[in-house]
């Protein structure tokens, strides 16, 4: 899908990016459409090129400014829990980070509205998502917490760092029989969770332990 200047070579070459696919799909991960997505998506392209060789990997890698790129797995894990309720059209990411799951997002659904606190990482992931043509996202630098009110309600909602408490606010904005995707709890007591809503409810599920740096609220600097 992409051009031969990100598809990558030794450690990152389509052979180590298939290898991940392979340990994926041994840790459960069941939607062909998820680990399709993610077996050509250059993760290399959203960390620093010190860390290039470690991009398919299975682990979290650091991005600056106290974040990182979420665990593969997670990715995955995340992006198929959103989608295991049928199509979605229209989705909002809180904390864009890097863009990885961003760029996995835009090419499962229609619409990504992304959102990110921290201007420099929006800035940076941003670039990336450009390299990768990708025309269905947009940006927003801002509160995460606070959501991203005129473009909803969505149909999906997926959080990529952890509050204490699901903020109302995104509550909110989840469409009927939308579903929010958000690690939840204290950093010694992270757990993921699916949150359907269906009218005035909120049904919810609880799924792995996870281990997410914190949703802060406010614009950095």
């Amino acid at each position: 899908m992409f051009s031969n200047k990100l598809a990558g070579i030794g450690m990152t070459s389509q052979r180590t990016r298939d290898r991940l696919i392979a340990r994926l799909r041994d840790e459960g991960i069941e939607d062909e459409r998820v680990l399709a997505v993610m077996r050509t998506t250059p993760r290399h392209i959203f960390v620093d090129e010190a860390l290039a060789t470690r991009a398919y990997e299975d682990t979290a890698l650091p991005i600056g400014y106290g974040q990182t790129i979420s665990q593969p797995y997670i990715v995955a894990r995340m992006s198929e829990v959103l989608l295991g309720g049928g199509p979605c059209h229209r989705v909002l990411e809180i904390c864009t980070g890097s863009g990885y799951q961003s760029a996995v997002l835009a090419q499962l659904v229609d619409q990504v509205y992304t959102v990110e606190r921290i201007p420099e990482l929006h800035a940076r992931a941003k670039k990336c998502l450009a390299e990768l043509q990708l025309r269905n996202l947009r940006f927003q630098l801002s509160d995460g917490s606070w959501g991203w009110e005129p473009f909803g309600p969505y149909d999906g909602i997926i959080v990529t760092a952890a509050p204490e408490q699901v903020p109302e606010e995104l509550l909110k904005q989840l469409a009927d029989g939308g579903r929010l995707v958000i690690p939840c709890g204290r950093a010694d007591a992270q757990r993921l969770r699916l949150i359907t809503r269906a009218g005035d409810s909120f049904s919810e599920t609880l799924l792995d332990w996870v281990s997410f740096v914190p949703l802060i609220k406010g614009e950095s600097k």
